[in-house]
């Protein structure tokens, strides 16, 4: 879209779409997985309402992961900036109704501005939708297959893996959470290892076709539902 589009889109319709994501370690998966898949959920739950989705913010805060050579990390401040200036953005422009599609655990303390920002912007609605654990697609990933994590095969799509990256035929032990909360990255990196949580590391297509789906419907449900 040009300017001219967007505000005459604004004009008829308020909600629009902020994708977010993070530039991160994930295995032999892409680096880019958690922006790959945010912008592409969202594009696909908003194509068939009209609704406008921005390009992916790519880069989340991701401090644990920094040891793995690739990623990018903010620092809290500064994320939280960025994401104040983008709604800021966004309203100066006409949209009231925006929905952050989220595509990484991280970049979850973004919760508590969104309420502060609300409070300055008393006639907007913000909708912060964590895609991949959002209660229908998580269903679906738990029935599936309850061992599943960052980097494991719940995040394994065809549009995620990398042409000629191993995948590894067993299932990882689930890592201990409580012993690389209280570490540096380095030492992190040394528990975790090539960086799968938990769980094997691929199934098959037709299964993430399906969990996808799931994941799309209940974005566009977002999209669709629940304002002010």
């Amino acid at each position: 879209m040009n300017w001219a589009q967007v505000e005459a889109r604004v004009a008829q319709d308020d909600r629009c779409v902020l994708p977010i994501g993070s530039v991160e370690q994930h295995a032999y998966l892409s680096l880019a997985t958690d922006m790959i898949l945010a912008e592409r959920v969202s594009v696909e739950a908003a194509e068939p309402l009209g609704v406008p989705v921005f390009p992916c913010l790519p880069f989340g805060m991701a401090a644990g992961f920094t040891a793995y050579p690739g990623t990018i990390s903010l620092k809290l401040r500064t994320y939280l900036a960025v994401i104040e200036d983008m709604l800021d953005s966004v309203h100066r422009a006409g949209f009231r109704r925006i929905l952050i599609v989220n595509g990484h655990g991280g970049n979850a303390p973004v919760n508590p501005l969104i309420g502060e920002w609300l409070n300055d912007h008393r006639d907007a609605s913000v909708k912060l939708h964590d895609w991949w654990r959002a209660p229908n697609t998580m269903a679906k990933v738990l029935e599936i297959d309850p061992a599943a994590s960052h980097a494991s095969w719940m995040e394994n799509f065809p549009w995620t893996r990398l042409e000629g990256a191993p995948v590894p035929d067993f299932s990882k032990e689930r890592i201990d959470f409580s012993a690389v909360s209280r570490v540096d990255a380095g030492r992190k990196r040394t528990r975790i290892a090539e960086g799968n949580y938990h769980g094997v590391f691929q199934r098959p297509d037709a299964e993430m076709l399906a969990i996808w789906q799931v994941g799309v419907a209940e974005t566009r449900h977002e999209i669709e539902h629940g304002w002010h």
